[in-house]
């Protein structure tokens, strides 16, 4: 019969973020899965997440590459904690061959609109280490591969629709399952005892959460140039500019600093979406406004 190994069930990778190594996302894995299952947890390098992505891609593409090719046929199960679910949503780009064979992937707090906090380290896109990189909107990529492989998105919310570093609206995309997890922040997001029970879950039926449906008044916020994604903070001071078809309404605030805040809101009146420009964007913003209204709204003001 030979030597060969069983080939096992699935392999498990999990991938540490930003300012990380992998001994949280160990133990999350460990919290998920026996003895027999093969758990890849690359560890990048505190220092070298820092500096720029690609080479982190690089270095998690080989080390996949290097343990898909003994087992061609075994799916894959994929964890990513926030910059590693961004590390993987670029390996799959990458690599659409490999889709077909990923049974599941879950971002935990993961940026996939583009970091705010990297934005205001980078605002004039000069290329300053990681933060260029964390800035970067990987929204449309994400949608894609969510509709080939199912995809949880877990979010924490410690409050004003964050998890301390990244805005829940920051995570979400269409075709995706959604479960916000109150109080827990973005550091305990990577080895949570909820985030594995709802991981585990999410293995058993793919459908748990929110449906995240594709949201048409989001996208074109979101098309707005200078746009990024935010906190619901300011919602509530937020003024109502147009009600929509649907009853829901769009709100705007100017903060302090003459910050241009946007929110969508349902009919129930709870925050969808939350995003700002900037002072260089402000007329772009009313551009995608106007564009809007057009289209969607019943009422004014």
């Amino acid at each position: 019969m030979g030597d060969r190994a069983i080939e096992p069930e699935f392999l498990l990778f999990v991938q540490h973020g930003w300012a990380d190594d992998n001994r949280a996302m160990l133990d999350l894995a460990k919290r998920l899965v026996t003895d027999i299952t093969p758990i890849i947890a690359p560890d990048l390098g505190f220092i070298q997440t820092w500096l720029k992505i690609d080479p982190l891609i690089d270095n998690v593409e080989a080390i996949a590459s290097a343990h898909l090719a003994p087992y061609p046929s075994t799916p894959i199960r994929i964890i990513g904690h926030s910059m590693g679910g961004l590390i993987w949503l670029e390996v799959l780009r990458r690599h659409p061959e490999w889709r077909s064979r990923v049974h599941s992937l879950v971002l935990v707090g993961s940026p996939v609109g583009g970091s705010d906090l990297s934005r205001l380290i980078d605002p004039l896109g000069m290329g300053i280490g990681i933060a260029a990189d964390l800035g970067v909107s990987r929204v449309h990529l994400a949608e894609a591969i969510a509709k080939e492989i199912p995809t949880l998105i877990i979010a924490g919310d410690v409050g004003y629709g964050t998890d301390g570093t990244v805005p829940t609206a920051c995570m979400r995309f269409a075709h995706a399952q959604y479960v916000c997890l109150p109080g827990v922040s973005h550091s305990a997001l990577r080895n949570h005892p909820t985030v594995a029970a709802t991981i585990r879950d999410f293995w058993v039926d793919t459908t748990i959460g929110e449906t995240i449906l594709d949201n048409d008044i989001i996208r074109r916020l979101r098309a707005a140039p200078g746009m990024t994604d935010g906190h619901c903070g300011d919602f509530p001071r937020a003024t109502t500019i147009m009600t929509l078809a649907n009853g829901g309404t769009v709100r705007l605030y100017d903060d302090a600093f003459g910050i241009d805040r946007v929110f969508l809101a349902c009919p129930e009146g709870k925050c969808l979406y939350a995003g700002y420009v900037g002072w260089f964007h402000t007329q772009d913003l009313q551009e995608a406004l106007e564009d809007i209204k057009q289209a969607y709204a019943v009422g004014v003001g």
